[in-house]
């Protein structure tokens, strides 16, 4: 059964709110997928963060009217699913790992603002690792030089206290050899 004219307008909003937060959007086709593949799916997604969503092109094609997603609209034919994240590698990680394993999911096309991106980009972007990796890898590197300077900086009244111990020890040897 269809969606009557206010549900159609809620869907729509509720969409375009998404893609107002979005950095990424990923469309696939899910032709012949079984549910609990999508139901699996929809899990990894949520884990993620990344909003999905089986849609009508037609209220998709309204839902990124007016916004840099626009250009996707020309890719948007035939029974698709939407993953739209604020994440840009988010989406294109999920669905591409999801794919990977299920081969009755097609990825058919990605888009960032003002940009729309071919399957074989979208995979590329995937490979990417994520933001919080990034960040992760970039505070490791900040932190090396800050830790090696600590542990210099302890070195010196370690070596000193082994010094002393040496000579207390010398001094120890002197006087039972005495």
């Amino acid at each position: 059964m269809g969606l009557n004219i206010d549900e159609k307008k809620a869907v729509v909003a509720e969409v375009s709110a998404q893609v107002a937060k979005a950095q990424a959007i990923v469309v696939a086709e899910y032709r012949g997928l079984e549910v609990g593949s999508m139901t699996e799916l929809r899990r990894q997604a949520r884990k993620s963060g990344v909003y999905l969503r089986v849609l009508k092109n037609t209220l998709a094609r309204r839902a990124v009217a007016g916004t840099p997603f626009e250009k996707l609209s020309g890719q948007m034919v035939g029974p698709l699913v939407y993953g739209i994240s604020p994440d840009p590698i988010s989406p294109a990680k999920v669905l591409n790992d999801f794919a990977k394993s299920n081969d009755k999911l097609v990825i058919k096309a990605g888009a960032m603002p003002d940009a729309v991106f071919s399957p074989k980009e979208v995979k590329a972007l995937a490979t990417m690792p994520s933001r919080d990796e990034l960040l992760a890898k970039l505070l490791g590197t900040m932190q090396a030089p800050i830790a090696q300077f600590v542990r210099t900086l302890n070195e010196v009244p370690s070596r000193f206290v082994r010094t002393l111990a040496a000579v207390r020890d010398a001094k120890e040897k002197q006087g039972a050899g005495a």
